[in-house]
């Protein structure tokens, strides 16, 4: 009997060009869609690294097991101590009441399923000073309505000790329960998921729409003039002149310099007593006063769009001679021969095929001004009254100056959008057909 040929699995066309671009895939999903989702999730959620009650994400109430039984030990010994020192049978009865209703709540939080085991380890390892590393142990889901009213007797607690009329040994007893009431309270986490809250919060903050418009104006502005100036560089490093090749190089030392570093030099350019700069743009009257540069928001904002133009272009300029030299010379032979003039090979000829090029060099360059941060941040710190603060720099200050990851969460992904929204116009522009008339004219 004859053997049958074997079969071999092969890939259509549709299948192997998926098969070659999934690596692209899960590389964009990496960088780019798993930190934005990661960032989307934390804006749902009232998240404070400052502050111990929401320093986590909780969707239900929790309770931080090492806080609570730590202090739920010294608050029950200072009780219990306050009680023995004071002679008055009133004061007595009133702190036994507190006792009582404390021993009963902390009763129901250990009928809890799964807390009084936890609580006991935690117990152990409080007793044997070694911190709860593990997070399964330290938090503990409890019912929201225990939670709510251990916080309650809590409060309640708080304000029969403070109408105590307690002797002036006591005091200082007193003292030290108000403080491991709150640190007891403070143990109870309830839940901060507060969903879309954070995105209204913002869409109704004033401070955040003046940080779009600022960088709005500083995106507009220094983009336009770093392509006009970079276009003219470009032009003219596309021509033939002795000594070509260095001036190419020495065009390109600004953009080669860290952003840091050039925003640290030009800050001290612009200072009003000591800055070279400051003092002849006071001179050619560019300005009133050279102390205006950064103490004014006009100023400040003249100052980072000048120096952003000054780092940049050469960047621009780069990516336009790229272009430039793909346009054949026989083209302008051949309009030169039929009469054209400089002015119309620019427009008829450099510009249309230069499309691409253009529109691929103000995407990556509105792209980056969008995103600026390290720039402003050093040169003017967002100042003078937040009149040069990007949408960045807020998104930083929120996060990291105020430790508060729900509403920087929510900048962040603020930024994400627009930059998306700028990213798929310019390709829309880019795939166009847009001028192509007029090249085949």
């Amino acid at each position: 009997m004859a053997k049958k040929p074997k079969r071999h699995m092969s890939l259509t066309e549709k299948q192997l060009g998926y098969t070659m671009v999934l690596p692209s895939l899960i590389l964009i999903f990496a960088v780019v869609i798993w930190p934005i989702t990661q960032s989307f999730w934390n804006s749902l959620f009232d998240y404070k690294l400052n502050d111990p009650a929401k320093s986590q994400k909780m969707l239900s109430d929790h309770i931080d097991l090492e806080r609570y039984a730590n202090n739920f030990y010294y608050l029950s010994n200072s009780l219990e101590n306050l009680q023995e020192s004071d002679e008055k049978p009133e004061v007595k009865e009133k702190i036994n009441n507190v006792q009582n209703d404390l021993d009963e709540q902390h009763a129901k939080i250990m009928r809890e399923p799964g807390i009084k085991e936890k609580y006991k380890k935690v117990n152990d390892l409080i007793a044997s000073f070694k911190p709860v590393t593990d997070s399964e142990l330290k938090y503990s889901k409890i019912d929201s309505q225990i939670a709510q009213s251990y916080i309650s007797t809590l409060e309640d607690a708080e304000n029969k000790l403070s109408k105590l009329q307690l002797t002036e040994k006591n005091t200082g007893i007193a003292a030290d329960l108000k403080e491991q009431l709150k640190e007891t309270k403070a143990s109870i986490l309830q839940s901060n998921f507060i969903g879309f809250k954070n995105y209204l919060t913002y869409f109704k903050d004033q401070r955040m729409w003046q940080s779009i418009a600022n960088t709005s104006v500083f995106t507009v502005i220094s983009v336009f003039f770093e392509l006009v100036i970079g276009l003219l560089i470009a032009l003219l490093l596309n021509r033939v002149f002795f000594g070509r090749g260095i001036v190419r190089a020495a065009v390109l030392i600004p953009w080669a310099i860290p952003t840091a570093v050039s925003a640290m030099m030009w800050k001290y350019l612009y200072d009003g007593q000591s800055g070279i700069i400051a003092h002849y743009f006071e001179k050619i009257h560019l300005v009133s006063n050279a102390g205006d540069l950064l103490t004014t928001p006009v100023g400040a904002m003249f100052s980072i769009i000048f120096t952003d133009v000054w780092k940049t272009t050469p960047y621009m300029s780069l990516l336009l001679l790229a272009g430039l030299q793909t346009i054949p010379s026989s083209l302008y032979e051949a309009a030169q021969v039929d009469g054209a003039n400089k002015f119309q090979q620019f427009f008829k000829i450099t510009l249309p095929l230069l499309k691409s090029s253009v529109l691929v060099a103000l995407l990556f360059r509105t792209l980056d001004a969008f995103r600026v941060f390290d720039l402003i941040y050093v040169l003017t710190g967002g100042g003078p009254a937040n009149s040069t603060e990007s949408i960045t720099v807020y998104a930083y200050k929120t996060l990291f100056s105020q430790q508060n990851f729900g509403a920087g969460s929510v900048l962040s992904v603020i930024v994400f959008l627009a930059v998306a929204l700028i990213s798929m116009v310019y390709i829309k522009f880019i795939g166009s057909d847009l001028f192509e008339g007029k090249v085949k004219n």
